[in-house]
């Protein structure tokens, strides 16, 4: 957990390091960073939690006639950007947002993490943590700096320099990151040409979902440096693997890791399979959360590695659930689906409820499906229980609104206001006519 600094050590370090710019970020519900950016003359205001701006202006947050909203920074969040010191430095505080009367908003995706968070420990468990490996491309710009279609490289899967040409522009993301904090446990090239996964060590759920916007932040900042743009999209190209970002969790009671049982089949617990299960029964309401855009669909199809069908396996990649190996306090339970499109503060509050709803209710998952799914007979899925994920955003949106658990992990405001951007998303998207459709039609018909 990041050291929370108090007003007066912020103040000197701001002095003695020439930050001129505090940066106040938040996340709207399309998980897209905010930032309210006020000099550094302006540090009593922003550290009374006095510093205000429009909600109505943001997606998801309130009508005109409510705009008033207040930021408070997280102190722990506090962060100086290692770029940018022509004019001074420039540090960021991740903020919660706040109504004028002192109460959190609703609406605001991490004040809602953190209320499912405290219900977590209301239940007895005292973290939950979050492993992220979010994947993304790199295209190159084109002579007017906007990004083309050409990638970067033609890699593969751990491929290295030259046929990497992204190496560098890898190499030093990981050093900003390192800069920044961030405990960086590997990075490679992905499978799929100009395609890169970076991964970082885990932290608690909602430190967690914070270093996964910085993360995205830095990583945007770097490729423009060197020429490139680096994009989260699920799946900007067809014919290759789109981009996941698989959340690898863990639950804990009092510092011991409640997956592990040494006794147990597979050494996992009764309470990992009841979580497990818990996540199974509610995956397809959080396809919406962990795939919240028309083009994430286009990922989630079969002969990408992209999981398709509600399964889990200890052994195999194909299941939407996998358990990695790791044992003891490394035992961790795998979720496949999400992608770098991901509210993270959404996604974690919602398996989170999944899993504790399956603790709840103590009942146990299905068998594991040790064998490579893609290659079943639709008849021998059903045999094994294996239900698939939704196809599209609107089919996933209609799950979500049916499934009470995973409505009340994201609370009235915010899950109203999520069905309200994906249903304005996905009636703009039916308007829509592609090439794909003339070419296929127009002569034809």
């Amino acid at each position: 957990m990041a050291k929370t600094l108090s007003k007066e050590e912020i103040k000197q370090i701001m002095q003695e390091e020439n930050v001129q710019f505090l940066r106040l970020m938040f996340t709207d519900i399309n998980g897209i960073i905010k930032n309210v950016e006020v000099p550094a003359s302006q540090v009593d205001k922003v550290l009374d939690n006095k510093i205000t701006f429009d909600g109505s202006s943001i997606d998801g947050f309130v009508r005109i006639e409510e705009s008033d909203m207040l930021l408070h920074p997280d102190l722990s969040t506090w962060l100086i950007f290692p770029w940018g010191v022509e004019h001074g430095k420039v540090a960021r505080l991740i903020c919660d947002v706040y109504l004028p009367d002192g109460t959190p908003f609703p609406g605001d995706p991490r004040n809602n993490l953190r209320r499912v968070l405290e219900q977590m420990r209301d239940k007895g468990f005292s973290d939950f943590n979050i492993g992220p490996e979010p994947e993304f491309f790199l295209f190159k710009l084109d002579d007017n700096n906007e990004p083309t279609l050409d990638l970067n490289d033609q890699g593969a899967y751990f491929d290295f320099a030259p046929v990497d040409l992204g190496e560098n522009c890898r190499r030093d993301i990981v050093l900003e990151l390192e800069k920044m904090g961030f405990e960086v446990e590997a990075s490679h090239h992905e499978v799929a040409p100009g395609q890169h996964e970076i991964d970082f060590r885990y932290a608690d759920a909602l430190e967690a979902a914070d270093r996964i916007q910085t993360f995205k932040l830095v990583v945007k900042t770097i490729a423009r440096k060197h020429g490139l743009h680096a994009t989260f999209m699920a799946k900007p190209l067809q014919g290759i693997n789109g981009s996941g970002m698989h959340m690898n969790m863990s639950l804990f009671r009092d510092g011991q890791n409640i997956f592990f049982d040494s006794q147990g089949e597979q050494q996992l617990s009764k309470e990992a399979y009841y979580f497990l299960n818990g996540v199974l029964n509610h995956a397809r309401a959080l396809t919406a959360l962990n795939n919240p855009t028309v083009n994430s669909y286009k990922r989630l199809v079969p002969g990408f590695e992209a999981p398709v069908y509600v399964a889990w396996s200890a052994r195999n990649r194909s299941p939407l659930i996998r358990i990695p190996s790791g044992r003891g306090n490394s035992t961790r339970i795998e979720f496949r689906s999400p992608d770098p499109t991901a509210n993270p503060y959404l996604v974690i509050a919602g398996i989170l409820m999944a899993g504790l709803d399956g603790l709840k209710e103590r009942q146990m998952p299905v068998h594991s499906v040790d064998r490579n799914i893609y290659s079943m007979s639709e008849t021998e899925r059903k045999a094994n229980g294996i239900t698939d994920l939704p196809s599209t955003l609107h089919n996933a949106v209609k799950a979500f609104k049916k499934d009470q658990v995973v409505l009340d992990a994201l609370g009235e405001h915010l899950a109203q206001s999520f069905v309200d951007s994906k249903d304005l998303e996905w009636a703009s998207y039916r308007q829509t006519v592609s090439d794909w459709e003339r070419e296929q039609y127009m002569q034809l018909y």
